[in-house]
């Protein structure tokens, strides 16, 4: 084991076994990510699809830490999340269009042109690149002052997120509540309609601005509740008690269970997991 590959493990609070398991499953990406003079031929650019908890952001993770270490490849890996609109800016969606717009997560809720510009900027390579970063626990971002810049050519750049690379649904399959918080604080399917109406337009121009998909596919979204849940768990300091949790999850509920039926048809790289969020077959 590299040292490398122990600071990896430490910052993601990861078992030895996750390095053979990931050997086992990902190593055709890193052969896909890993071309001959890669950079002269510009960045190579993937999304990665999951769930809440299903790993993406240890898996852009590894894939970047692998690349570094075996090949000196420089990666930036990106979260959707970072492109959060601030608190600000969502209060004014929730004042202007629809309450539940406060709550960041649904299309809709990002930043899509700081994230196209941002993409735009890693791929050029030659300018400065501010990585702006969400802060869950003020649920605002970062100051600048504490955000990280990259400079010079980079040979992969990975864009993570739960809806990255979705589609948008149709107007009949908003029609029909898919939960009790839709039901209840989204009764005419405004919020929703706002977000899928987002959702098909400018973040569909960001998502082809990748030149691979890859997707986490969970097995259900009933296991996505304790995922998230889990996720909550691990932090130094817990943002969200259980019911909250259970709250919280329902605004992806719609689009999470869009993705699990849609995007695979779709995925250059699909990885399915278990209950265990262990990786039990790939296509």
């Amino acid at each position: 084991m590299t040292l490398a590959e122990q600071r990896f493990l430490h910052r993601n609070q990861l078992p030895d076994s996750y390095l053979a398991m990931a050997e086992q499953w990902f190593q055709p990406l890193l052969d896909d990510f890993s071309l001959p003079s890669q950079i002269s031929f510009g960045p190579r650019v993937i999304l990665i699809n999951g769930s809440q908890g299903s790993g993406k952001s240890t898996l852009a993770d590894y894939l970047c830490t692998a690349l570094k270490d075996r090949q000196g490849m420089h990666c930036v890996a990106l979260s959707l999340d970072d492109f959060y609109l601030t608190r600000t800016q969502r209060m004014v969606l929730a004042r202007e269009v629809h309450p539940l717009l406060a709550t960041r997560g649904v299309p809709g809720t990002h930043d899509i042109p700081l994230a196209a510009a941002t993409l735009k900027s890693l791929i050029r390579g030659q300018d400065e690149t501010l990585i702006t970063r969400f802060d869950k626990s003020t649920d605002d971002r970062y100051p600048i002052s504490d955000c990280q810049t990259i400079s010079g050519p980079v040979g992969l750049i990975i864009l993570e997120g739960w809806c990255v690379g979705a589609t948008a649904q149709s107007n009949e399959a908003l029609e029909t509540a898919v939960n009790k918080l839709e039901q209840e604080e989204d009764a005419i399917g405004l919020w929703r309609a706002y977000a899928n109406n987002a959702l098909g337009g400018a973040y569909q121009r960001l998502f082809k601005m990748a030149d691979t998909l890859v997707m986490l596919r969970a097995p259900s979204f009933d296991a996505i509740f304790e995922w998230r849940l889990e996720q909550e768990r691990k932090m130094v300091a817990p943002l969200m008690t259980e019911t909250e949790v259970l709250r919280f999850v329902q605004y992806y509920q719609r689009l999470t269970e869009h993705c699990l039926f849609e995007l695979p048809k779709r995925a250059d790289h699909l990885f399915h997991l278990n209950f265990e969020r262990q990786v039990i077959g790939s296509q």
